[in-house]
């Protein structure tokens, strides 16, 4: 090598060593906390607009907004059990001693079969599990309890049986134009399920956000190529957009870019066109060979926010923002690359797709009654979670093994040992969470159901407060207020003494925020003229004087309950002992002929398109502890109800607001 030769390299190796030490990097280390507000304030942290896809499709999307059930779930009253559609008391005394004979009716229920016969005194019909319940009928005796005789077509019932044993009523897991899945949420086997039950092919889901995955830096060699001396492999590119997935983004792999300026600048100018953000890994350090900070401050204004973050590791962390879009360069280490990834790009990634903020999966919590459980067998308890007096609490959920939706309202579960005969009110248990990612709710409400109530909790969602709700009735919430098990009770219950709703029934150190008003009447068939031209005293007086009229009643501890129970007057007509547990229930039950009256909210009896009879208009109501209207989620749930939107929304589902009502 000549002397012209040795001078030019060396002039050559000079300016591309001052180029490199001329880099404008870590000027200024960013704290952790002023990092990511730059980052936040720069890019909006908000979901991306929803797409539709077809029900197959949908697994692990997010829904783009609530989901009201356009049916009733079961649409109507089944049988839980294998056996005899019956009447309740025609099984009185019944024992294997004394057995009650019934006379068969000559059809079989079995699934899909609609009834054609009606279940009169004496009499029963075969039935299968999910067979439809008669009409007549009000319970099921299990086949293993009767003796069937051939001969005779008859049944020896050898147990005497309850009303609405072994019936699962209509609406019961599912109710129509009840909100079962909320915005926000993903979607998980569990979910597709109900959204199939439904009778729903397609779903509105928020668009996932499409994450460029590049790698930088000669010494890169994809995975399965062979590894020359001093090259590794790249491991940093997998892992990320495994990552980008599990955090509900589709990674666009774009593979290895070498340390070229040229050919990283168009890389990146081709990123930037087809996807949300681009995610880099290397290149960061003050290196003679890396480029990328170069690079960035040529994409685009604002370019570079921050390089170098007060992170260990993760310090050469480097962000920046052009054409709309955030450029995030990790650092070449896998570890300090997983850890600022974790820390700054899945919050986003998960804000753009729609998702809360990642949780740990399992957490440790009280629960709130006992649970018990049969000896021999290991059994796993849904619970929701909620914070109570002391810490976290489990709370068991009611619905069986046949309620679609009991996946969907449980935040978790916890096992009961196989030795065990239960678990104690109060015992600590380890909730193993169901769905990565997703937090415990900021707010439980207990009591009775309203859509009203299901559009204030959406309201509250779009507020960034996740709300779980638990029908139980109005007297079960305010006794779950009691224990401490809830933040609001959700009641509409009224005192005969005072004359007035709800405030009669609090107890010490409860409030009561004044909710909406609901009106209650009696529901009928359009044309019946038992009710017809009639007022609601007059026609529930028709109905009572009618022996073939059937009445449709409500659960004990209901508001509507209570309202029944003056309207009959001590009266026990057909159908008394049937008594659902919604208002939907109800108006099925009237709708499909197996029952001839009840009494429901007006709403709901449109939504039905039965006739309806005023009855009264009544307080529909929230309580909270008193000692908890500090709590951020609660405070917001009190403010949402007296603002004029939220007023806005409840008239256009038929309520008053309690303000305009008074």
């Amino acid at each position: 090598m000549n002397a012209d030769a040795d001078r030019n390299e060396a002039a050559d190796f000079a300016e591309r060593l001052a180029a490199a030490s001329s880099q404008e990097q870590f000027l200024r280390v960013m704290s952790r906390d002023d990092a990511l507000a730059t980052f936040r304030a720069a890019v909006p942290h908000t979901r991306l607009p929803s797409e539709t896809v077809p029900l197959e499709d949908a697994l692990g999307r997010v829904l783009a907004r609530d989901v009201a059930s356009p049916m009733d779930v079961p649409p109507f009253d089944r049988s839980l059990v294998d056996g005899f559609a019956l009447r309740a008391a025609d099984t009185e005394g019944a024992g294997p001693a004394s057995p009650r004979r019934l006379t068969l009716n000559r059809e079989i229920l079995a699934c899909g079969v609609a009834p054609t016969t009606v279940v009169r005194p004496g009499t029963a019909t075969p039935i299968s599990t999910g067979g439809m319940i008669p009409r007549g009928a009000d319970a099921v005796v299990m086949v293993e309890h009767s003796e069937f005789d051939a001969r005779s077509l008859a049944v020896d019932v050898l147990t005497a049986v309850r009303p609405a044993q072994f019936v699962g009523y209509a609406g019961a897991d599912m109710a129509r134009g009840e909100t079962v899945l909320r915005k926000g949420t993903r979607i998980t086997a569990r979910e597709i399920g109900m959204l199939a039950a439904c009778g729903l092919a397609a779903v509105d889901v928020t668009r996932r956000p499409r994450v460029a995955v590049l790698s930088t830096g000669d010494e890169l060699v994809a995975p399965g190529e062979p590894l020359p001396e001093g090259a590794i492999y790249d491991s940093n590119g997998a892992i990320i957009a495994a990552a980008v997935t599990e955090n509900g983004g589709e990674p666009v792999r774009l593979g290895i870019v070498r340390d070229d300026a040229a050919v990283l600048e168009a890389a990146l100018r081709s990123a930037l066109q087809d996807s949300d953000l681009v995610v880099l890994s290397g290149g960061t350090s003050k290196g003679a060979g890396d480029v990328s900070h170069r690079v960035l401050s040529r994409l685009g204004e604002p370019g570079i926010l921050f390089h170098g973050v007060a992170l260990k590791p993760g310090k050469p962390l480097c962000v920046a923002v052009a054409q709309g879009r955030p450029i995030i360069v990790l650092p070449g280490f896998p570890t300090s690359a997983m850890f600022t990834f974790h820390d700054f790009v899945v919050p986003f990634v998960r804000a753009l797709a729609g998702l809360p903020p990642r949780e740990d999966e399992t957490i440790e919590a009280r629960v709130s009654q006992r649970v018990p459980s049969e000896l021999g067998r290991t059994e796993f308890v849904m619970t929701s979670l909620a914070l109570g007096p002391e810490g976290t609490m489990a709370l068991p959920l009611p619905k069986g093994s046949g309620s679609v939706t009991a996946f969907s309202q449980a935040d978790g579960f916890f096992a009961v040992p196989a030795a065990r005969a239960g678990i104690e009110a109060g015992e600590g248990v380890a909730v193993v969470r169901l769905g990565a990612g997703v937090r415990a709710p900021d707010l439980t409400i207990v009591g009775s159901h309203c859509i009203g109530l299901d559009r204030v909790v959406g309201l509250l969602a779009e507020r960034g407060y996740r709300a779980r709700t638990i029908w139980v009735g109005s007297a079960g919430g305010l006794a779950a207020l009691r224990r401490g098990e809830c933040d609001v009770a959700a009641m509409h219950l009224f005192d005969p003494e005072t004359g007035r709703y709800n405030a009669p029934f609090l107890a010490e150190g409860m409030s009561l925020v004044p909710g909406w008003r609901r009106l209650q009447g009696v529901v009928f068939r359009r044309g019946d003229v038992r009710f017809e031209g009639r007022d609601a005293a007059d026609a529930v007086a028709s109905a009572l004087a009618d022996p073939d009229a059937v009445m449709v009643n409500r659960n004990a501890g209901s508001g509507t309950r209570l309202l029944v129970d003056r309207l009959l007057n001590g009266a026990r007509p057909a159908g008394f002992w049937n008594q659902p547990r919604s208002h939907n229930a109800v108006a099925a039950a009237v709708a499909q002929g197996r029952a001839d009256w009840g009494v429901a909210i007006a709403s709901v009896a449109d939504a039905y398109g039965l006739g309806f009879r005023p009855l009264t208009e009544e307080a529909y109501d929230l309580a909270y502890r008193e000692d908890a209207q500090g709590m951020p989620a609660l405070a917001a749930f009190l403010s949402l109800l007296g603002e004029p939107g939220t007023a806005a929304a409840l008239r256009d589902l038929g309520f008053s607001p309690a303000a305009e009502a008074a």
